[in-house]
């Protein structure tokens, strides 16, 4: 679908023009700017998950349906079992007493100890995947599995003969998973979500192992919680509080980010929300082993699954869940461009290389060549992830820059200059509220600097300048000028070979271009690598996978 085009840049321009100001205001809403940044550039991931219906309404009425039906649904989820809870509890409905013990002992502790397994293989998939998104939610499953468990584990009279434990351990979970889901709505650079990313799996394993010992603690000690003096009441409402808060922040986050954008875990999440909110009132006034008490159980559930399989849609795609699989743990970065990208992701590189028939493959090709020096350089298989993963989606600002400075044929002016400048900090902002981690960002933000600090947007020099960045800048520079352009015609191996000499320690980084100057020593025709794997149809991302290089053999 195409949405109306409104102004450009109506809020983005002035804080991205002031280098300071950009370093330092407050990020905007992930809603708005997802909202803003979407419906202006004409661009609508939701085609990636084949949204049949969208080509056959008018703009304005599908996003007056989006706005309709998207708030409508969610606050029916969760209306729709307080309301049947309600009606139980009134004095002519059937609210049965429903004593089972032990069901409720093997059936939720079963469940819940699976799910914590699977909310663990989620976060060691959101390392995988280097997004960081994916692990702060595997924290929430885990929280809310885990600790549900010892729910389970804890009704009375099996393993422990008290009934505080149980009561205690419900709405926590809740709580605990709430917290995390408000925390994933985070920007990927926020302090606290890099300190998540450098902590990798040892977070998700930490906190799994941190939650299972003080599970198994309070089995042991049960007595001991049921001798602690506090009133159930107020703390069953305060947690209710905080759940109400932590899930509505969150919720609504996630549903303006849709409302747009429509990536299947976001409406996910929203749903997961909405049922955690219901559930969680559910616990506070229901009435132990009645029929309506046990509506939150099937809620909690049906969050759980409603999440992971908005993860599994949104990662995973249209593919056969065995090759999504493969591709996670794939350990060749070149597999990984080739078949792991999400399908979010696919549907950027895709709508940037549209813009510009030009550079259609340029991300991948760039992506090769810096693999390439990075492998000469030694980087750690994490770095390399990094990347793989960063360079792909490296001009995916230029989202943003009209179309008639983009595919200009002549030499821009210096106010075209200023506005195709913008496009690292305008792909920075795109991908940060991605989930991409700060090598990735650093790579999108910091690609055009120089190593003689005058490049853009920020004129960082030498070792300032990332290091991922500074690989990619050269491979970024050798694409573009042996491919053709609006303005002019493809350089020769040798001619770009020639200008990245002159451009040791001035433009770039010395031990980067050493690195592609032995890697081309080795490989003359090394420029024919992209268009190999082209050709072995390894390539399938792209819309237009393939374009005249222009390359002349030397």
């Amino acid at each position: 679908m195409i949405l109306p085009v409104r102004p450009a840049f109506p809020w983005m321009s002035e804080r991205i023009l002031d280098k300071e100001k950009n370093r330092n205001r407050r990020i905007p809403a992930t809603a708005r700017f997802l909202g803003t940044f979407i419906s202006e550039n004409r661009f609508n991931c939701g085609t990636i998950y084949k949204n049949r219906n969208v080509g056959k309404i008018p703009a304005k009425e599908h996003e007056w349906r989006m706005r309709r039906v998207g708030w409508a649904c969610p606050v029916l989820a969760a209306a729709f079992p307080l309301l049947l809870f309600f009606w139980l509890r009134s004095a002519d409905s059937p609210d049965y007493v429903l004593r089972a013990p032990a069901g409720h002992f093997y059936i939720v502790s079963a469940v819940a100890l699976l799910s914590t397994g699977i909310a663990v293989a989620v976060g060691i998939a959101g390392s995988r995947l280097r997004d960081i998104k994916v692990t702060v939610l595997s924290l929430a499953f885990v929280s809310l599995a885990e600790v549900f468990a010892v729910h389970g584990l804890a009704t009375p009279h099996l393993l422990v003969h008290t009934t505080r434990l149980a009561g205690i351990s419900s709405p926590l979970s809740v709580l605990f998973a709430s917290f995390w889901l408000w925390l994933s709505t985070l920007p990927s650079d926020h302090k606290i979500m890099q300190w998540f990313a450098r902590m990798g799996n040892r977070l998700v394993i930490g906190w799994t192992v941190v939650l299972g010992v003080l599970g198994i603690a309070s089995m042991l000690f049960s007595d001991a919680i049921e001798r602690i003096p506090f009133a159930q009441t107020p703390l069953d409402a305060l947690v209710a509080s905080l759940v109400i808060v932590f899930c509505g922040v969150a919720g609504w986050r996630y549903y303006q980010a849709y409302r747009y954008s429509r990536f299947p875990l976001q409406i996910a999440m929203v749903y997961g929300c909405a049922w955690m909110v219901a559930s969680i009132v559910i616990m506070v006034v229901g009435e132990l082993w009645r029929l309506s008490w046990w509506l939150y159980h099937f809620l909690l559930l049906a969050a759980v699954i409603m999440m992971v399989a908005g993860l599994v849609r949104q990662h995973a795609g249209i593919r056969p869940f065995p090759l999504a699989l493969r591709a996670l743990f794939a350990t060749d970065p070149v597999e990984r461009v080739t078949s792991s990208l999400s399908p979010g992701v696919r549907a950027l590189i895709q709508e940037t290389e549209s813009r510009d028939p030009y550079t259609a493959g340029h991300n991948f090709r760039v992506t090769l060549y810096a693999l390439k020096i990075g492998e000469e350089l030694g980087l750690s298989p994490d770095q390399m992830r990094a990347l793989a993963q960063g360079t792909i989606v490296h001009d995916v600002g230029k989202i943003r820059i009209p179309d008639a400075i983009l595919n200009k044929p002549g030499k821009l002016t210096p106010e075209e200059r200023t506005v195709i400048e913008r496009h690292p900090v305008i792909g920075y902002e795109i991908c940060r509220l991605l989930g991409f981690m700060k090598d990735e960002l650093d790579i999108i933000r910091y690609h055009h600097e120089r190593w003689d600090g005058t490049g853009y947007p920020e004129g960082l020099a030498g070792e300032n300048i990332p290091l991922l960045a500074r690989v990619v800048a050269v491979a970024d520079v050798y694409d573009a000028l042996t491919s053709h352009r609006a303005y002019r015609p493809a350089w020769t191996h040798e001619q770009t070979l020639e200008l990245i000499r002159e451009g040791r320690g001035t433009h770039f980084d010395p031990q980067c271009v050493d690195a592609w100057l032995r890697i081309c020593a080795r490989d003359p025709k090394v420029y024919e690598y992209p268009n190999a794997l082209i050709g072995q149809h390894r390539l399938h991302i792209f819309s237009a996978p393939s374009n005249p290089t222009g390359v002349s053999c030397p």
